[in-house]
């Protein structure tokens, strides 16, 4: 080894043993030099190898510092976790499909099942024999991740199926990166308002919640810097296109601010996009920007295909999705493979990409009717749709959310306030989250104009602690 594979060598050894820790900042130049006995060159050399392959990030003026999210594995650092995959190497063995005689599996051959029933239902044979039956690879359906990677490689993602781990859905792609990664006691980052089931699960994990309040571009930028400089959070959660609930999509400068702010603070941003697939979405994906250095992106078929499938997956980097796949095995054993059987069919006759067509006319058509409609009866939206779902309705001063959505039950229609997408529910300004999908109703408009004409003094007063914001 040169003695620059010998320096690079001993700092991967430092950090993966936990002597060097993240976020920890290394010698200078000149010092590493003079404590390893080499010239500058070989430092600068050392540094920038390490640099490129995300052991170590770079801080113009401050030096270089020990990457937390682009080392190796943290299961180094996680004892609890290594325990966990020791007790499953028997199930580990299940899924390897290598042994020829298989006496302690804990199923019986696929001919003794039901599995030609299903394959009868697909219509076609597709996929090889062993992925058609048991549990199969635990990063999800081979086939399925292949058609994944080809798919978003056309929309500019250097990605391969090895970077895609399939789970039953969004919600279990941020189960398992909550429970990988975060700890009790440390902090988050979050959209104020956001994605409300996100919030029960970061507190089930007992992790500190510190929303950044959500502009028409993206988030506030200036309150991300501060929070990302002052709290030091390990992640950012947040949706670059079609926002849940305001429906808010990121330009490009914002976009690239939020990447700029994470590498600069070493902090994982994880993208959950539920309208990947669609074709006419605005907005920057913050991993077509960044290419899995620093993002972690979640897609679903849940908003586009069906909900009931229960399919979903995470993209990132291989070092990333490894232990996510060794966690999604120790707690689910593996996702549906007859499910991700019915979506690669779907995508492989052509049927889904006709499908979007359809949908995204649709979603463009009720979003024109939306806009009319909540125009007529004199309410503001947030910003105007943008291709996703959902668009956020702003009330006048004096009218509470809480009580609109109980009027509303009581005119049998639901309602979803702003309140409940705030992560501390408090300070949020009073609005109502509107899926143009189903709010293009005549009954709905009424409701709208019949509310307004009826408030006056009597009616409640707003529970919210701040009037509108003109930045969310």
């Amino acid at each position: 080894m040169t003695r620059t594979e010998k320096l690079v060598a001993l700092f991967q050894e430092q950090i993966e043993a936990g002597t060097l820790k993240p976020g920890e900042r290394l010698p200078s130049i000149r010092r590493a030099a003079e404590e390893y006995g080499v010239s500058k060159n070989t430092v600068i050399e050392a540094y920038e190898r390490l640099v490129a392959a995300g052991w170590i990030i770079p801080r113009p003026g401050s030096g270089f510092y020990i990457n937390a999210h682009t080392t190796a594995p943290a299961t180094a650092h996680r004892p609890h976790f290594e325990e966990a995959r020791d007790a499953v190497s028997l199930l580990q063995a299940q899924l390897d499909k290598s042994f020829t005689l298989r006496v302690g599996d804990g199923r019986p051959p696929s001919s003794w099942m039901g599995e030609q029933i299903f394959r009868r239902h697909m219509k076609s044979p597709v996929g090889d024999a062993d992925e058609q039956s048991g549990y199969g690879s635990a990063l999800g359906y081979t086939r399925l991740r292949e058609r994944l990677a080809s798919l978003h490689q056309t929309q500019g993602l250097k990605v391969t199926s090895s970077q895609i781990l399939m789970t039953f859905g969004a919600n279990h792609a941020l189960d398992l990166i909550t429970r990988y990664f975060l700890t009790p006691g440390c902090t988050v980052l979050v959209d104020e308002p956001g994605y409300y089931p996100l919030f029960a699960k970061l507190k089930l994990a007992r992790v500190n919640i510190e929303g950044v309040r959500r502009t028409p571009q993206g988030p506030d930028l200036n309150e991300l810097e501060q929070k990302a400089r002052d709290l030091k959070p390990v992640m950012f959660f947040t949706q670059s296109r079609g926002q849940n609930p305001t429906g808010s999509s990121m330009d490009l400068p914002t976009a690239h601010e939020v990447l700029r702010l994470a590498d600069r603070h070493s902090m994982l941003v994880v993208d959950d996009d539920p309208f990947l697939h669609l074709p006419d979405v605005d907005g920057t994906p913050l991993s077509l920007l960044d290419q899995f250095r620093n993002t972690i992106c979640i897609g679903t078929f849940a908003k586009t295909l069906s909900a009931s499938l229960r399919a979903g997956y995470i993209m990132a980097r291989e070092d990333i999705i490894a232990p996510l796949t060794e966690l999604k095995m120790i707690t689910s054993v593996n996702s549906s493979r007859h499910s991700e059987m019915l979506i690669y069919n779907f995508l492989e006759r052509g049927e889904y990409h006709r499908h979007l067509k359809r949908l995204q006319n649709r979603i463009n058509e009720a979003a024109r009717a939306v806009i009319s409609g909540t125009e007529k009866a004199g309410y503001e939206l947030f910003c105007p749709p943008t291709g996703g779902y959902y668009t956020y309705l702003t009330l006048p001063d004096g009218m509470n959310d809480l009580e609109v959505a109980k009027r509303g039950a009581a005119e049998g229609i639901f309602i979803a306030p702003g309140s409940l997408f705030s992560s501390n529910m408090l300070a949020q300004p009073a609005g109502l989250r509107i899926n143009v999908a189903r709010a293009a109703d005549a009954r709905f408009f009424r409701f709208l104009s019949a509310l307004r004409d009826g408030q006056g003094a009597d009616q409640p007063t707003s529970a919210n602690t701040n009037g509108p914001d003109s930045r969310f």
